[in-house]
């Protein structure tokens, strides 16, 4: 049974939401690092609400947010002190790499959990009963009586979508960026490459980034020989992507899947676009970027494979960036 918070004051609301936001952020701060594992922040309060210590998890076998929020609270020598615990996601309830976050939690003084979201894969589910059953006071961001509760809700949701989509639908969250000229053709201009600007091509890698793996066809390698590389900011240190190739003729040459693998990437050659996204799932990604032709595009819009579409559009005055989400 849910516990009512409709006790909850004013301000004591507001620091629960100030909470959240900063473990959204920290969690967003590691999108592309945890794959197979959820991007998630913690940050744990003391009995008046002051912030202790926030944390986020950096990555599959590496603590959960939860448990390493706890151990640098225990290293800073307040552990004694930690009342609320405020995570993105309903705390763990089964042993994996890692133990259980609930058992962590109930290691501590914790008398008080919020979380943002009931955790989607169904045998780590339960960490929020177990947590009641222990006696704590445990709390959805959705009985947040704050003015920041929905649009708090719907970054948690963006930031657990990718993680979800995989054990909930057996595909990954897909990206597709798309990059229209001013003519709202996608081919740039003979002997170049992008028709983008400066600022839309950091865009371009930043979904790089955090993308898991990254989705193409045939004629973008034939015409472009494309890198897929992070070149415009600090690509995640030790990050190793797929790069998934649709290629039903067999046109791309080996020496391309050896230059791929060179830059960091697993390659692998597909036939079929569903099937590829399925294989994707299968290794543990979270989430696809799609950078391709206009045909391909045309085909994953067509078959609804997309949840994220962004949209880069030239114009006379610069680029426009419209994203829309299929969720």
């Amino acid at each position: 049974m849910r516990v009512a918070v409709t006790d909850q004051t004013e301000a004591e609301a507001g620091r629960i939401a100030a909470a959240f936001a900063q473990a959204i952020a920290l969690g967003a701060a590691q999108e592309g690092a945890t794959a197979p594992n959820p991007a998630v922040g913690c940050v744990l309060l003391d009995a008046q609400g002051a912030v202790l210590v926030a944390a986020a998890h950096l990555g599959a076998g590496q603590p959960h947010a939860e448990a390493r929020a706890i151990a640098m609270a225990r290293a800073a020598g307040v552990e004694a002190a930690i009342h609320t615990a405020v995570v993105t996601l309903e705390p763990c309830n089964h042993t994996g790499r890692t133990g259980p976050c609930s058992e962590a939690l109930l290691a501590t003084p914790v008398r008080v959990v919020w979380y943002a979201l009931p955790d989607p894969n169904l045998p780590a589910a339960g960490g929020a009963d177990r947590l009641r059953a222990a006696g704590l006071a445990v709390h959805a961001l959705a009985d947040l009586p704050h003015p920041a509760r929905d649009d708090l809700l719907a970054k948690a949701r963006r930031l657990l979508a990718p993680f979800a989509s995989r054990v909930q639908r057996g595909r990954p969250f897909v990206t597709v960026k798309q990059a229209l000229n001013a003519q709202g053709s996608m081919i740039p201009p003979a002997g170049q490459k992008t028709f983008t600007t400066a600022a839309s091509l950091l865009l371009a890698h930043q979904l790089r980034r955090r993308a898991d793996a990254i989705l193409t066809g045939s004629g973008t390698v034939l015409a472009d020989t494309p890198s897929f590389t992070v070149r415009h900011l600090p690509d995640i240190a030790g990050k190793i992507r797929h790069l998934s190739l649709l290629d039903r003729r067999g046109r791309i040459a080996p020496a391309y899947l050896d230059q791929a693998r060179a830059n960091g990437f697993i390659p692998h050659i597909e036939t079929d676009l569903t099937q590829a996204l399925q294989a994707l799932a299968a290794l543990g990604c979270n989430e696809v970027l799609i950078e391709a032709g206009p045909a391909l595009t045309q085909a994953v819009r067509e078959l609804g494979l997309w949840d994220e579409w962004v949209l880069i559009q030239q114009t006379a005055a610069g680029d426009t960036v419209t994203t829309t989400r299929n969720l």
